[in-house]
Formats: C-alpha cells, sequence, structure tokens
C-alpha cells in the first residue's frame, strides 16, 4: 500500500505518487519520460518522444465531442531538487517520499515536486478514464522547465492542432494565470588568485531563512543567504577583522531564493572579541530588518583550526566581498498597470568559489522586455566594474495578457458554475512555458490554473489534497464543457 492510498482523487493521487517514485530533477527527466510514454503505448494512444524526453500524447474525442475544437493540457516533467541539510536522499538518483501530514501531501527532507508533478498526474489520470468526457486532446510535457523552459523552447509543435491551452503549471486555487514575466539567467564570473596564508579557518553558517520561489514570493521581502555573505564580510571590516576567503557556497538554483550560505575565512586569531562583535551586530541588523518574513535566520561560527591555507589574495577577496555587497537583488519594480503585480526582480541564487574564480548566478525576470534587458546590463556592467565577465543565456519571453480570450471566458464560466464565485484573473511574475508556446504556435489561447501548492522549490513544499480534488472537478468540468 502506497503511502498516498486511500486519497482521493485516487487516481491523480496513484499517478502522483508514482511519479515521486521516479527520480525527475531538471536534466534528469527522462525515467519520467519513458514512464510517460510507456503509458501512452499501453493506452493505445499517439505519442511523440523527442530526444531531450519532451512529449507529445494524443487522445481522441470521446463520443459527442468530435466536433468540439481539440484541448492542450501541458505541464512540466522536471522539477526543483532541493533538501534539508540533515537529508541523505540524492535526488538525481533517488525517489521523493511523499507522506500525509493533515489536509496536505508533503515530502520527507526534500522538495515535494508538486511543481510540476501534479500536472502530470492529471494529465495521465484524465488519458487513463473512460468516463470522462473531453474533445481530441493533445498533452505536451517537456523538460528543463525549472532551468530556463528549455524544453519547450526547444520542442516542434508542428503536429499540434489545438489552438487552446491549459496549462497546469500554476499553485493558487481560485487564480486563472493569463500572463507571465519573461526571463533571463545570468553567470557572473569573477576572476580568483590565490596565495599562501597562515592563521585559523573559521566557518560561517548563514541558515534559518525561509527561502521560497523566485518568481511568486519574490515580493515576500524575505533575506537572500548568498547577499547576507557580503553584510557579514563587510561587518568584519568594520569592526578590524582582517581575513581571507578560503572558501564560499551558497543557494541551489537560480530561481530558489537561497535559504542558506557559508563562507570560511583564515583569521589571524580565531573567533576574537571583535568576531563576536561583528556576529552581534550581525543578528541585531536581520532582527531589525526581517524579523518579521525571516525571524530565524542565525550566524554559526565554527573554528577549524590553524594552519597554512591556499586562500584568496587580497585583491580577489575584495572583488567578491563587494560584489556580493554590491550586486542587485530582489524586486526592482513594482507594475504601475496591475496592483500588487511585480513587474521587475532578479534572484541571486548560487554562488560557488573555485581555485581560479567565483560564479554568482542570477535569474532575472521582467514583464517589459527593456526592463529586463536593463538590469541585465547592469549586472553584466558592475561584473566588469569588477574585472569580471558575464554569460546571459535561458532568456524566455513574457506572454502578454490577452483582452480578449474564449479560453479564459470558458474557465471562467464553469468557475462560477461550480464555485459560485469569480475567480480571480492575474497576471504572474514568473515564467510559464505559454509565453514560449504562445511566440511558437500562432493564434494560441492560453489560461493556466492549478491547486493550492505552498513553499513551492523548498523542503516545505505542501500540497493541499482538497484543493488537488476541487481543481480535478474542475478541471474535469473545462474538459467537459460545449461551446
Amino acid at each position: 500500500m502506497g503511502a498516498l492510498t486511500g486519497l482521493e482523487p485516487a487516481s491523480v493521487f496513484h499517478y502522483f505518487e508514482a511519479i515521486c517514485g521516479i527520480p525527475h530533477t531538471s536534466h534528469h527527466e527522462k525515467a519520467l519520460s519513458d514512464y510517460c510514454a510507456d503509458f501512452a503505448k499501453e493506452h493505445g494512444l499517439a505519442c511523440r518522444q523527442d530526444e531531450m524526453g519532451n512529449l507529445l500524447i494524443k487522445a481522441p474525442a470521446t463520443p459527442g465531442y468530435e466536433n468540439e475544437p481539440a484541448l492542450i493540457l501541458q505541464g512540466h516533467l522536471d522539477m526543483v531538487g532541493d533538501k534539508t541539510a540533515d537529508c541523505k536522499l540524492d535526488l538525481e538518483k533517488d525517489a521523493i517520499r511523499p507522506v500525509v501530514d493533515g489536509g496536505y501531501v508533503r515530502a520527507e527532507g526534500t522538495t515535494l515536486g508538486g511543481d510540476d508533478g501534479i500536472a502530470v498526474a492529471y494529465a495521465l489520470a484524465v488519458l487513463d478514464a473512460d468516463d470522462i468526457p473531453h474533445p481530441a486532446l493533445e498533452v505536451v510535457l517537456t523538460v528543463c522547465e525549472e532551468v530556463g523552459l528549455l524544453g519547450a523552447s526547444a520542442m516542434d509543435f508542428s503536429d499540434l492542432a489545438g489552438r487552446l491551452l491549459i496549462n497546469i503549471d500554476s499553485e493558487e486555487e481560485g487564480v486563472l494565470t493569463a500572463g507571465c514575466a519573461g526571463g533571463r539567467r545570468i553567470e557572473c564570473h569573477l576572476p580568483a588568485a590565490r596565495a599562501a596564508v597562515t592563521g585559523t579557518a573559521v566557518k560561517a553558517d548563514i541558515v534559518g531563512l525561509v527561502g521560497g520561489h523566485s518568481g511568486t514570493e519574490i515580493h515576500k521581502g524575505r533575506a537572500n543567504a548568498i547577499a547576507l555573505l557580503g553584510r557579514w564580510l563587510t561587518l568584519l571590516e568594520d569592526h578590524g577583522v582582517q581575513y581571507a576567503v578560503l572558501a564560499l557556497s551558497g543557494g541551489a538554483k537560480e530561481n530558489v531564493i537561497p535559504k542558506e550560505s557559508s563562507v570560511t575565512l583564515v583569521l589571524p586569531a580565531g573567533i576574537t572579541e571583535a568576531v563576536h562583535a561583528a556576529a552581534a551586530d550581525f543578528a541585531a541588523q536581520m532582527q531589525a530588518e526581517y524579523g518579521t518574513a525571516d525571524p530565524a535566520i542565525r550566524l554559526q561560527l565554527t573554528e577549524q583550526g590553524c594552519s597554512e591555507y591556499s586562500a584568496l589574495d587580497a585583491d580577489s577577496t575584495q572583488r567578491l566581498r563587494k560584489a556580493l555587497l554590491l550586486m542587485p537583488w530582489g524586486v526592482q519594480a513594482m507594475s504601475m498597470d496591475v496592483p500588487g503585480l511585480v513587474e521587475t526582480s532578479l534572484n541571486l541564487g548560487v554562488a560557488e568559489l573555485g581555485d581560479a574564480e567565483a560564479i554568482l548566478r542570477f535569474s532575472v525576470r521582467s514583464s517589459v522586455p527593456s526592463a529586463k534587458e536593463l538590469l541585465a546590463r547592469k549586472v553584466q556592467t558592475l561584473t566588469e566594474l569588477l574585472g569580471g565577465s558575464v554569460r546571459f543565456h535561458g532568456d524566455y519571453p513574457a506572454w502578454t495578457y490577452a483582452r480578449e480570450s474564449a479560453l479564459r471566458d470558458r474557465c471562467v464560466a464553469v468557475y462560477e458554475a461550480q464555485y459560485g464565485a469569480k475567480p480571480q484573473i492575474v497576471a504572474l511574475h514568473a515564467g510559464l512555458e505559454c509565453g514560449i508556446l504562445s511566440g511558437k504556435i500562432d493564434g494560441l489561447d492560453c489560461i493556466s490554473f492549478g491547486p493550492n501548492l505552498l513553499n513551492v522549490h523548498t523542503p516545505n513544499e505542501r500540497a493541499d489534497i482538497a484543493s488537488v480534488a476541487r481543481v480535478w472537478e474542475y478541471l474535469k468540468a473545462i474538459l467537459a464543457y460545449k461551446e
């Protein structure tokens, strides 16, 4: 008996648990892609699987729906793999372990992968059922969405007949997403030279942050653990502490607000009173600035022994400190047209220090193309002023809100009939594949919705069981809708 056995809708949770049992982080989706392709073959459905692992599965209309316009159901196969510090799982190789916790499904020590495993589960459950009326269906499942929408960007859609697309990659029930931001990834490369230095190695861990999705949660005022390293290094200087950087790391993904980071320094005399004073100032500043949004931030200091180390030289140490302190992050502009919508932001998601360079990885988002370009150029200019270089990649377009949409009208009408209330229609400050598909398929009409998923991209991710059931009924009603 599976951990999710007994939950309703049974078919949806059956497939979701099966998906959890197949490792499918970004760039490692082949096994899940093969599982879905095998499912299609076992059910006698036409299936196209490309070299990347993107899938197109086609199902004929049920009786009475042959003349209705075809519908595209779309989601992505990959998930963000994040875990707690004490979790021993290798998410590239090991299965997610889902558990029921009250009214929610969560995973033990890791992200759950409801983003976007729930879309895959809904799609397979629809295709598996013989009692759900629907028009001709085209199920599009892509890879590498979480690392720059790479699968959708590369996929061939020339054989798609449908022009109505339902994307199931939104995370708040009752909200219909009808537009989204465009984005870009940035890698900043800063040169680093090392020199021999003798002293005591002291590791500083910044932990306890909430983290979160760098699009949908960037406006919540949470701290960035990598950026806080720049604060810590500067506070040490303010207290007259000399140091050389030995090691530094933080974050896991560009599109996840980093909740942990660490820097190991070589100090002449270890943890002195001046270091303790700097740590006290850091704690006071964090409480004053993030006491509400991130109340559990902690700085942990650990001495690792006195020796001769190969640490960054003075120039490289200062270059890295200045970059961490000066690089922009978080919300940069709010929309003047849509109240409450973030227009432009960036997330400093990953920091790495090697023998010869430091790398900072960003995710930039904006609903205004020129603002996205300007922010990327600012990061580039600052990096170049510090003697480094940048690489832009993973660029994807915004999905522009359509004033008229037959599919949106349908989804609103079905929602009002099922819920007895009007849905909220929004544009989203996150990247959805609708922008790419709209640019590649002429006349495509898109909408996005989904059940309540909390704290996605973090080990605190949860799926609301009752919401999954309600949205399942909503999806079936949309499929059964007739013009």
